[in-house]
């Protein structure tokens, strides 16, 4: 259950960083309020699965996932520009969250 929470606190961490450029884009108060709350939900999703993981590989996989989701939805919605070897490093974060998550001791 763990893992599933730490997967809805990854999905809320995209969202959350997305929400950060899209308030920076279109200004006033009102979308400031967005990535308020949604740190609070993010950052409590992330302490409740750390109650069945331990620290490290909790953060380890949320802010690794996270940094890919948010590149792969920063060039999608907004146009942002990846290179071939910003591509290659991502796929070395995957395959460390990969690693991480198969030698997890739970």
């Amino acid at each position: 259950m763990a893992w599933v929470i730490l997967g809805c606190a990854v999905v809320t961490e995209i969202i959350w960083a997305l929400s950060l450029k899209w308030a920076a884009i279109r200004g006033g108060w009102q979308t400031a309020i967005v990535p308020v709350v949604l740190s609070f939900v993010n950052m409590g999703l992330l302490a409740l699965a750390m109650r069945g993981l331990s620290a490290g590989t909790a953060y380890a996989v949320w802010t690794g996932l996270g940094a890919v989701g948010v590149t792969i939805f920063g060039v999608m919605l907004f146009g942002e520009r990846l290179s071939p070897v910003q591509i290659g490093f991502l796929a070395l974060i995957i395959i460390g969250v990969v690693g991480t998550k198969l030698f997890a001791q739970q």
